[in-house]
């Protein structure tokens, strides 16, 4: 029975790509305004961001390299002079990073269902995550959310593992004190939040926003496309797809780890 939801942050809880997307161009914009590339910067953030931030997961270089790798490569891909040394780097992902900052936003979905859950007693509300831990911290304090969800999960808190590696979720769920069957992780991503936790153990559910589905054969787990939906698998049969609450215990408390 689950006694802990653990969401995923980007693309769940916050609004990653839109603001990274926005930023992006933004920061463009500020180095070439009317480039003719503008309207391409999008996409080829997103494919270094892919490609630097699974290096620096990899532990190829640093999560500080990563960044500069990815302000470089941009202005390599827009034919711009690339910042000079480690301190132009950095201070030109500074701006990019302000530009993200001011974008950044909770799904409309999310406040309705924290509450929901909630309500429903006896659930730990956490997030698990692959991003910098200072960097998810000051997201979840930016967009409201600080209070409501605990522990926030990050590879420094869990040995150094991302996900989707199996010692991710197993290390998460000790660190609740709990089962790996009695935790469910919710997210959009189907390797990381979907059939990664299942290797483990866990129960997961796939929420597909945009509805654009999954190339292959669809994830083993429920799917959704609101937050809003999630309240209702916790309190469905599990022969319909449901994953039952652990029982509270008297007075209405969750019971004893």
């Amino acid at each position: 029975m689950i006694r802990a939801i653990l969401f995923d942050l980007d693309g769940t809880l916050m609004d990653h790509r839109g603001a990274a997307d926005r930023a992006a161009v933004a920061w463009a914009s500020g180095l070439a305004p009317g480039h003719p590339r503008l309207e391409e910067v999008p996409a080829l953030w997103r494919r270094l961001e892919e490609t630097h931030i699974t290096a620096w997961q990899a532990g190829e270089c640093s999560f500080t390299e990563q960044r500069r790798r990815r302000v470089r490569g941009l202005c390599t891909e827009l034919g711009l002079p690339g910042p000079t040394g480690t301190a132009g780097a950095d201070a030109s992902f500074a701006v990019f990073l302000d530009y993200y900052r001011q974008r950044w936003r909770i799904f409309p979905d999310v406040a309705e269902t924290l509450t929901a859950l909630t309500a429903l007693g006896g659930l730990r509300l956490g997030v698990l995550t692959n991003g910098e831990a200072a960097v998810q911290a000051a997201k979840l304090a930016r967009i409201g959310l600080a209070d409501l969800l605990d522990p926030v999960l990050t590879a420094d808190l869990l040995g150094g593992h991302f996900k989707p590696a199996r010692a991710c979720y197993l290390h998460a769920a000790r660190l609740l004190g709990l089962e790996p069957g009695q935790v469910l992780v919710v997210g959009d991503d189907v390797a990381a939040d979907v059939t990664g936790p299942r290797t483990a153990g866990m129960g997961s559910v796939w929420l597909d926003r945009d509805g654009a589905g999954h190339p292959g054969p669809p994830p083993p787990a429920p799917r959704i496309s609101l937050l809003t939906q999630l309240p209702a698998l916790l309190t469905g049969a599990p022969a319909a797809g449901g994953f039952p609450l652990v029982p509270l215990a008297p007075g209405g408390g969750p019971p004893p780890p």
